[in-house]
């Protein structure tokens, strides 16, 4: 059964060719897979590993998260770029979470299989429906009923449900549904809501 809502396939269609071009200013949607499928974020501690990580590259390259979710396979980011970083940020992203991640687990090769793809979206325009894409990944997978319910994702931090982060970026998101912190937050919910209610068998 197909779950995507006419303006989620747009954004699909936009995934299907990686764009090999950078510059700063430009907004995201990015994704990796892990190698041969298997599991990348097994338990509790290897996702905290990755944002630590995530942190680290976004200070070190000057990239702002707008939104990410890592699903047991492969994660979604939302990055904007502030100089013409990106490979190199993607680059240590994966590179140091694959070392962190062999070390713990007492293995060798690769963790995510091949280059990571990168689709241009324009920030004004597409930036909220690809957050909502992004956040309504594990709901739309069947693997949790409701957004909230999923840790490895930006949408409780959004939601007002956990901490916002130092290097999650949410002030243009939030924005979008109001002045008041409070009263963005009860709208990101909602919006949230309508987007899953609207894709529900």
């Amino acid at each position: 059964m197909n779950l995507e809502s006419p303006l989620d396939q747009v954004l699909i269609l936009r995934m299907v060719r990686p764009l090999h071009i950078e510059f700063a200013g430009s907004l995201y949607h990015l994704n990796s897979r892990g190698d041969r499928r298997k599991d990348n974020f097994p338990d509790d501690v290897d996702p905290e590993m990755f944002h630590k990580v995530l942190a680290d590259v976004c200070a070190r390259f000057r990239l702002a998260c707008h939104a990410y979710c890592m699903m047991s396979n492969h994660y979604h980011l939302v990055i904007e770029t502030r100089e013409s970083t990106l490979s190199a940020g993607m680059r240590q992203l994966n590179g140091v979470f694959t070392q962190r991640s062999n070390y713990r687990h007492h293995r060798v090769g690769h963790v995510f299989q091949g280059l990571y793809k990168a689709i241009l979206v324009q920030k004004e325009s597409d930036l909220l429906e690809l957050a909502r894409y992004v956040v309504l990944k594990p709901v739309r997978a069947g693997m949790v009923c409701l957004a909230r319910d999923w840790p490895m994702s930006s949408y409780r931090s959004t939601a007002g449900w956990s901490a916002v982060p130092d290097w999650l970026t949410v002030d243009w998101l939030l924005s979008a549904f109001g002045a008041r912190c409070n009263g963005a937050m009860e709208g990101n919910r909602r919006s949230i809501s309508e987007a899953k209610n609207a894709v529900s068998p």
